[in-house]
């Protein structure tokens, strides 16, 4: 597929107008007067071409990465973002863009047979979708078949045992959990109101490896109109990948990581809004981050330690406590993962180290 026919809109009716119409499902988490209907198969949407499990993009969709992506249970992702024609998204210098109303988010999750080895395939669980209808963003989850040949709606949840060989050829499983819709609102909150997370311009602010070769996804964004108000490339802000050293400091690497797996939550907008603490990327006040902090609540979750940080003491930080502990009251995130991100924590320890 071409970069022009990548970027090209179809002339297809916008699937956002058929979410009203086509035939749906009662959903148990939702008083009956609000039920929402989605097609019950995601080949519906008309989001992929051919055999959807090869999520090769339809024309209009586009496909996107994070420089730093978050953590769940080690599953690899594949992001699309579907606009409506003729809209664009409005740049934001902080947080997510902001998209036009008929957004879709598209994200699968997926577990390679082998990392050393993709050409043996991958076990795709599920490909969520986030809707930006009327009355603000919906999350909608579909779940792949054993087969691989379609993805189901499902709303109520679920968990299903996965298992993969890593990159030194051991053989990983883990009880992959697959979030209820109503779930998804635990993370993607922001004042009370359900909004994406990823795609912001510091973290799009990287090349991508399209058909027609390597570019910049701000730069190829802006240049085929999908981008109002886009500064100049230097004013765009930017977080390094966080397992690459050559992209950042300890402690941009390190901020990047705790940004997209915690600062969704750990914001002065977001669900742990009361803790005080704000792990965001932007944010400058050594107390908000955590130094020398006392929480707010010294409960389990504590473990009997002072202080959110401790400069130079990573064993005596109740940050690095929870992200390291897989205890369902103690660990950090609460949701999204079972498994503890090995190397994610071990880039926290260096760095509370190093203070």
């Amino acid at each position: 597929m071409t970069k022009m026919r990548l970027l090209k809109f179809s002339a297809a009716i916008f699937i956002c107008l058929a979410l009203f119409t086509s035939t749906g499902f009662y959903s148990p988490f939702q008083e009956e007067s609000k039920l929402q209907k989605y097609p019950m198969k995601l080949s519906e949407y008309a989001l992929f071409t051919g055999n959807a499990a090869e999520q090769i993009p339809a024309e209009g969709v586009i496909p996107y990465e994070l420089n730093t992506p978050l953590f769940t249970d080690y599953a690899e992702k594949l992001r699309f973002i579907k606009l409506p024609e003729g809209e664009r998204a409005e740049y934001r210098n902080k947080g997510v863009l902001s998209f036009p109303e008929c957004t879709i988010i598209i994200k699968s999750f997926y577990y390679p047979v082998d990392k050393r080895s993709p050409e043996k395939g991958r076990r795709l669980m599920e490909t969520r979708l986030l809707i930006h209808e009327a009355e603000g963003w919906k999350a909608v989850p579909y779940h792949w078949n054993e087969e691989q040949t379609e993805a189901y709606l499902e709303v109520a949840g679920g968990m299903k045992e996965v298992s993969w060989k890593d990159e030194r050829g051991k053989k990983q499983k883990v009880n992959y959990v697959f979030p209820n819709m109503n779930q998804c609102k635990g993370c993607h909150s922001n004042d009370g109101e359900m909004t994406p997370i990823g795609p912001s311009a510091k973290q799009l602010n990287g090349e991508f490896s399209y058909e027609a070769g390597a570019e910049n996804q701000r730069q190829l964004w802006d240049q085929h109109k999908l981008l109002a108000g886009m500064p100049e490339m230097g004013d765009i802000p930017i977080v390094p990948v966080w397992n690459e050293p050559a992209s950042g400091s300890l402690d941009q690497r390190a901020r990047a990581w705790l940004d997209i797996n915690c600062a969704h939550c750990h914001n002065p907008k977001g669900p742990a809004s009361t803790t005080g603490l704000f792990l965001e990327y932007e944010e400058t006040d050594q107390t908000a981050l955590g130094l020398m902090k006392t929480p707010v609540a010294a409960g389990r979750g504590s473990g009997g330690l002072m202080h959110d940080i401790e400069p130079g003491k990573p064993d005596q930080s109740i940050l690095y406590y929870r992200i390291n502990s897989e205890d369902p009251g103690v660990m950090m995130p609460e949701l999204g993962r079972k498994l503890i991100h090995k190397e994610g924590v071990s880039l926290i320890k260096e760095w509370i180290g190093s203070m």
